[in-house]
């Protein structure tokens, strides 16, 4: 899987030509991609900023090409980038697997969610990832050198127990009311964060409802087949019955 061929097809797209000549201003500053390694429901996204605008737009790019204007969530405007990556989207998992195994993490990924952006000058992949134990693991990697700088196991509960309560205040059902955060460049990355974890619980819980149907097909299997072998032993013990009561006749 390479990001190439999306950025070709970007580039040729009557959307995107559309969109630069409306928008001359805007410049592109992420790569968004969710790498479904089971499913293979695949999403590739190429993020540009608007200045004039103050706005982002999302390119999609599976299938046709779909062009999504959306309001920034912060007021902290990205660094422009472009997408000649060293690292291709079909070498992030092996890339994972083996930082995993020096670090005797054992559970398999499930998903990769993955953003490639410029941070203070550097080509950066931000991943978080869906484990089979429904662990979150969370790596930050230099694209150039290909070097873990960060890499962190931990659980979607234990994050959001991390988001200070007195900078959210959770919207009541049906209440049209936006989640408050204290204003400030701290609070621009924490609304940041906040959509992530909100866009990366979406995900956990596909995956939770998934897993579950899972194990209750598993079950209902299991119950059939124990249901057969009684059977099957309720017969044998009959003729055997049966069995016994022809001699039991005979010898009569």
């Amino acid at each position: 899987m390479k990001i190439k061929p999306y950025i070709d097809k970007l580039n040729a797209s009557a959307e995107y030509k559309k969109f630069k000549e409306k928008y001359k201003d805007a410049f592109l500053v992420a790569g968004f991609f969710v790498l479904d390694l089971e499913m293979k429901q695949n999403i590739h996204q190429i993020d540009f900023y608007i200045p004039s605008k103050k706005k982002f737009a999302a390119f999609t790019l599976d299938g046709g090409v779909t062009l999504q204007i959306l309001d920034a969530p912060g007021k902290k405007v990205p660094e422009e980038m472009d997408m000649q990556t060293n690292i291709d989207l079909d070498a992030i998992h092996g890339i994972l697997e083996d930082e995993m195994k020096n670090r005797s993490i054992t559970e398999e990924i499930r998903k990769i969610i993955a953003v490639v952006q410029n941070i203070k000058g550097k080509k950066i992949w931000n991943i978080n990832s869906i484990l089979s134990g429904m662990d979150i693991l969370k790596v930050h990697i230099e694209d150039s050198s290909e070097t873990i700088l960060k890499m962190e196991k931990t659980s979607f509960v234990d994050i959001m127990k991390k988001m200070p309560v007195e900078q959210m205040q959770m919207p009541g059902k049906g209440s049209g009311q936006e989640i408050k955060i204290e204003a400030g460049e701290d609070a621009d990355e924490a609304k940041g964060e906040l959509a992530k974890l909100e866009e990366l619980g979406k995900k956990i819980e596909e995956e939770k409802a998934r897993l579950k149907k899972e194990v209750i097909e598993k079950e209902k299997k299991s119950s059939g087949e124990k249901v057969v072998v009684e059977k099957r032993i309720g017969n044998g013990k009959s003729k055997e019955g049966k069995k016994a009561k022809s001699v039991k006749e005979e010898v009569a």
